[in-house]
């Protein structure tokens, strides 16, 4: 981590970072809990993770109206958000079917995907980037290939790009919401699926609107925004830790090695910081606490990846030598009993294509700090291999240290600020909570707000 007074923020009045946790606090409303806490180890994180009951996603949640207006446009049928039963069943086969492949073809087309975003990458002199930004349009390419089975046109991928960096700037609060940004993709996919294009059988139970929402929210969303995240941190550790890059470089057939810096960027800097779930029946809690049906359980990864380990927050893939990622507190893809990610066997096969062709053409440096949200976009100077440095790397190195601590400061103002216009519009719109009132789950009563209807 970069130390000095302008990285610490020591000028940022603390009532500000307080006064925002207590705004995201609140939306979870009185009926959540954390796992896990000072009186719940990560055994019973993991047994209530995995318990039956805690299967509803949406419905009774106070976070719902703020991820559904923050993933619009169709997250009624998300796959992350709809409720379990027979249409998720649907869509989460038909996902796994898109996302199925020989694991040649689908690193091969990974690593081109990545090698023609960095084509444009002068390969005579540093470069200063945000891996985030210079690997978005890579997987937009990668995931309209995926969907399409096509070659990706330029805007096309323009087109999902845009959307995808809007939907995470929304996340993390560094940037409002654009509606039209994103509904020019709406319309483009509408246009495709309409005309037969996509190439799969699209869930039935979806009339094409909904078809159109699916494709945009699984495939176009989240597959591009989390590939983007999870390759921008693999890079970004590398970057701030020589000695494994060049391991990596010396060896890059070492797929058992990667594969522990993957899984050691995962622990560490885990995709999701909170994952809610609201129970549909009684969850036992401890011996004495018995969790009622609508209670909303929010699981903390970073907490829970944080435990069981010697120096948790040391970057340390050799850990790994001696670790299985089965037995350790570890579930970059969530748990195989409770909705697990429907690319828990891709994402790991095409993130070591895209770090091999990295780290082929270049050297990574960073001093920018490396943090769970990720919310700078991860800076990093992209160094041509053979390429002599001279003085100019240690001018570069300074200014992203500087330029880092001065955008920290500045950039938590801007998320307070934009946070809270986007969580009280979120609380207006009330877009989860409308929705079940209309579409109450099967064997399941209309949920109230938890808060109040209307307000």
């Amino acid at each position: 981590m970069v130390n000095g007074p302008v990285t610490r923020g020591w000028w940022l009045p603390r009532s500000v970072v307080t006064l925002r946790g207590r705004i995201f606090e609140k939306v979870n409303g009185d009926r959540a809990v954390t796992l896990p806490d000072a009186a719940h180890g990560p055994e019973v994180f993991e047994r209530v993770y995995a318990h039956p009951a805690a299967d509803g996603r949406s419905a009774g949640a106070g976070l719902s109206d703020l991820f559904w207006y923050w993933l619009a446009p169709g997250p009624e049928v998300h796959q992350e958000h709809l409720e379990p039963g027979e249409r998720y069943e649907e869509v989460a086969a038909v996902t796994r079917r898109i996302l199925a492949g020989g694991s040649a073809a689908l690193a091969a087309a990974a690593g081109g995907a990545v090698g023609r975003a960095l084509d444009a990458v002068p390969d005579d002199r540093i470069s200063l980037v945000r891996l985030r930004d210079l690997v978005m349009p890579a997987w937009a390419e990668f995931a309209y290939e995926l969907v399409f089975e096509e070659p990706c046109p330029a805007p096309a991928r323009d087109l999902i790009t845009a959307h995808a960096g809007d939907v995470i700037n929304a996340l993390k609060c560094t940037g409002l919401r654009h509606p039209r940004r994103r509904a020019r993709l709406t319309a483009y996919l509408r246009e495709r699926v309409a005309a037969g294009d996509v190439p799969h059988r699209l869930p039935a139970s979806l009339s094409l609107p909904e078809q159109v929402h699916y494709l945009q929210g699984t495939f176009f969303n989240t597959a591009v925004v989390q590939l983007s995240e999870a390759t921008a941190h693999v890079l970004l550790a590398l970057a701030r830790h020589p000695e494994v890059q060049e391991r990596l470089w010396a060896d890059p057939g070492d797929d058992r090695f990667l594969g522990n810096v993957l899984d050691e960027t995962m622990r560490l800097y885990p995709l999701f910081g909170i994952a809610h779930r609201i129970t549909t029946g009684e969850v036992p809690l401890d011996e004495e606490t018995v969790l009622p049906a609508g209670s909303v359980v929010c699981f903390s990864y970073p907490d829970y990846h944080a435990t069981g380990y010697d120096r948790p927050e040391v970057f340390d893939p050799d850990r790994w030598r001696a670790l299985s990622a089965k037995d350790a507190h570890h579930i970059p893809f969530g748990v195989a009993a409770n909705r697990p990610c429907p690319a828990w066997r891709l994402s790991p096969l095409v993130l070591r294509a895209a770090v091999r062709e990295v780290l082929r053409r270049y050297r990574l440096d960073s001093t920018a700090s490396h943090t769970r949200s990720n919310p700078h976009r991860a800076p990093c100077l992209l160094i041509p291999r053979g390429l002599a440095t001279g003085p100019r790397l240690a001018l570069l190195r300074r200014f992203v240290r500087l330029r880092d601590g001065v955008e920290d400061v500045t950039r938590g103002v801007r998320q307070l600020v934009l946070g809270t216009v986007m969580v009280l519009h979120a609380r207006r719109l009330r877009l989860a909570t409308r929705y079940f009132e209309e579409h109450p789950p099967a064997g399941r009563c209309p949920v109230a707000h938890p808060e109040g209807k209307g307000r």
